[in-house]
């Protein structure tokens, strides 16, 4: 069995897929994952919104023009970043539940989602599957086109876009991570 620490350590962002469908089981049960992170005063702060099929045509559509429209002398960048959307069989908009008048329990909010975004990280990787969370870019996560193409309403904030999916045989390197004594202050 794999510890904790193991996968944390094996965790990778992967971005190249094979075209094999995921079963909706995973994908329920890396949602599922999603329902146990922590959040402040149980407000379980969060939405998912599962794009596949048809609908990644869609996001397709709307991701090439955001990206010819925000780097238009770079085509291979936009090619690139496009790989990911084209290849994927399941993406995912996760929100966030903004409080009105509290800016502070909406930003509690984001943090829990970021948690809940890790949860799904890890459950796909015990699944078998490839992750990445994007947000720049690709992730249109500060554009108001993933919003209206989500329909999430006026209370919630994009917070990631997660891409799943079986991955291609790669080879992974360790992670170059400096080390926690660097980053560290002991008061």
């Amino acid at each position: 069995m794999t510890t904790i620490m193991e996968a944390l350590q094996k965790r990778r962002a992967i971005r190249n897929y094979t075209a094999q469908p995921v079963e909706k089981e995973k994908i329920e049960q890396i949602l599922q994952a999603a329902t146990y992170a922590p959040n402040d005063r149980m407000r379980e702060p969060w939405h998912f919104y599962v794009i596949q099929g048809e609908a990644m045509q869609h996001y397709e559509d709307m991701a090439t023009s955001y990206l010819q429209e925000r780097f238009p002398t770079k085509p291979h960048l936009v090619e690139s970043s496009l790989k990911v959307v084209q290849t994927t069989p399941v993406a995912i908009v996760v929100t966030a539940a903004m409080v009105e008048g509290d800016a502070d329990a909406t930003q509690d909010n984001i943090f829990a989602v970021c948690s809940a975004i890790m949860s799904m990280w890890l459950a796909a990787e015990e699944l078998g599957l490839g992750f990445v969370w994007r947000t720049r870019g690709v992730g249109l996560v500060h554009d108001p086109r993933m919003h209206a193409f989500i329909g999430a309403s006026d209370t919630e904030k994009v917070v990631g876009t997660i891409f799943i999916g079986y991955p291609e045989e790669q080879e992974l390197g360790a992670k170059k991570r400096t080390s926690f004594e660097e980053k560290t202050t002991w008061l």
